[in-house]
């Protein structure tokens, strides 16, 4: 039976007769997990800061009415030219209108989705804003305000006024913060929409937005669908766009090849729409895991190598414990305990001083335009990050110590005696 009590106490007395090594061995613990955590908290912080600004204001499913050329040309008419091959250069896209066919319907059927989270209307058009004598083409969007900042964050992007604002106030608008800059256009002011069909319609202005693209805020702007169908002079069931959301995102191109299918309309899920963002993402988590790992396999080594030397040192103090009746295995443990205790106190302070610096990253201020709602830098403080981190430790620190202690268990006190 191990005789725990002692064991635990000699490698103690070895602990603390060798402070310095010892302290070395656990800082190298310490500052592998600390550098771990610190590293793994930031860099999935940033990569999900990067994702939700993608996957909050994107929708699952944008579904429009593709302009494209037709499928059928009037050669392929001819009976008699059914056989031959016709070529036919210079092809045009098909006369076809922007509104989606019924789709007060459609959004009705995806509503009673079960799978479907919202749906939501949109109306995009290209207009002229005219403030005196500046006129600046560019896009805006009819949207459902209240909808849209609630399924799609639409509030994050916005720096001054709301999108509550632009529901209650009739005529309104938000205005993008390049244009409101050009224009020199703040919260209250007005200005003039003509819509490429002519006409004015001054729009008071309740909110500038920012989404952080240069290009994207220098043309865009927002209103609500009822103002946008009265300057268009459409009807309340003149929709150009619909966007849905769904409750599991992972259903977005199964469904969105069921809309095409079912409506001829054209559906771009979220992959498909994101597909170069997924990849950047994915490589960066790659990056930082594989960064990560090899800092605590670094550590782990940095044990190792203490405890191995630990061992040489100890030869005298090994035969002695031999001599006096300590067997093979009880060396072992010893030597192991030693181990263990130093990646038991090297991963505490690892966990402390990660935790430290990543909530000290996160007080940090984080000033940039592209992201204006954005104020510290994000982090990520998963509790699996420390469960993995100390796991490590205490792994990285078995392994390391194991080796050394098999051959501590297998040294010949004998041969150590005479070569005194």
């Amino acid at each position: 039976m191990v005789n725990w009590k002692l064991i635990l106490s000699i490698a103690k007395t070895h602990l603390l007769t060798k402070v310095k090594q010892t302290s070395i061995a656990a800082l190298g613990v310490t500052f592998g997990i600390g550098a771990y955590i610190t590293l793994v908290c930031f860099m999935t912080g940033l990569n999900t800061m990067l994702d939700n600004l993608i996957l909050n204001q994107t929708p699952h499913i944008h579904i429009y009415n593709e302009i494209k050329p037709s499928k059928t040309q009037p050669i392929d008419l001819y009976d008699e030219l059914q056989n031959s091959l016709n070529i036919v250069h210079s092809v045009k896209p098909k006369i076809t209108q922007k509104k989606i066919h019924n789709a007060l319907p459609i959004m009705d059927y995806l509503t009673n989705n079960e799978n479907v989270m919202a749906v939501l209307p949109q109306i995009e058009t290209q207009i002229f804003y005219i403030a005196g004598s500046i006129e600046i083409g560019g896009n805006i969007t009819g949207i459902d305000p209240i909808a849209e900042a609630t399924h799609f964050n639409l509030n994050n992007n916005i720096i001054e006024g709301s999108a509550e604002d632009l529901n209650v106030t009739d005529n309104s608008i938000i205005l993008g913060v390049g244009i409101a800059d050009r224009m020199s256009l703040k919260v209250g002011d007005r200005v003039q929409l003509s819509p490429l069909d002519g006409g004015l319609f001054p729009l008071k202005i309740v909110g500038i937005f920012q989404s952080g693209i240069a290009d994207i805020d220098a043309i865009q702007s927002f209103t609500n669908i009822k103002t946008i169908q009265q300057i268009l002079g459409k009807p309340k069931n003149y929709i150009t766009d619909i966007n849905v959301k769904l409750t599991d995102i992972k259903n977005a191109p199964e469904m969105a090849k069921q809309i095409e299918k079912q409506f001829d309309l054209r559906a771009i899920d979220i992959q498909t729409a994101n597909a170069q963002f997924e990849t950047g993402t994915t490589i960066r988590n790659l990056i930082t895991y594989a960064v990560s790992i090899t800092l605590l396999i670094v550590a782990g080594f940095g044990i190792y190598n203490i405890l191995n030397m630990l061992i040489y040192e100890k030869m005298n103090d090994i035969a002695i414990l031999k001599a006096t009746g300590f067997s093979g295995r009880d060396v072992k443990l010893i030597f192991m305990s030693q181990a263990m205790i130093i990646g038991f106190l090297g991963g505490v302070l690892g966990l402390l001083i990660g935790l430290g610096l990543t909530s000290f990253i996160g007080t940090l201020p984080f000033n940039t335009e592209a992201l204006p709602t954005i104020e510290t830098y994000p982090i990520n403080l998963n509790p699996l990050f420390f469960v993995i981190g100390f796991s490590f430790a205490m792994i990285s620190t078995f392994l390391a110590g194991y080796l050394p202690s098999k051959r501590a268990e297998k040294i010949d006190p004998v041969k150590i005696i005479r070569g005194q």
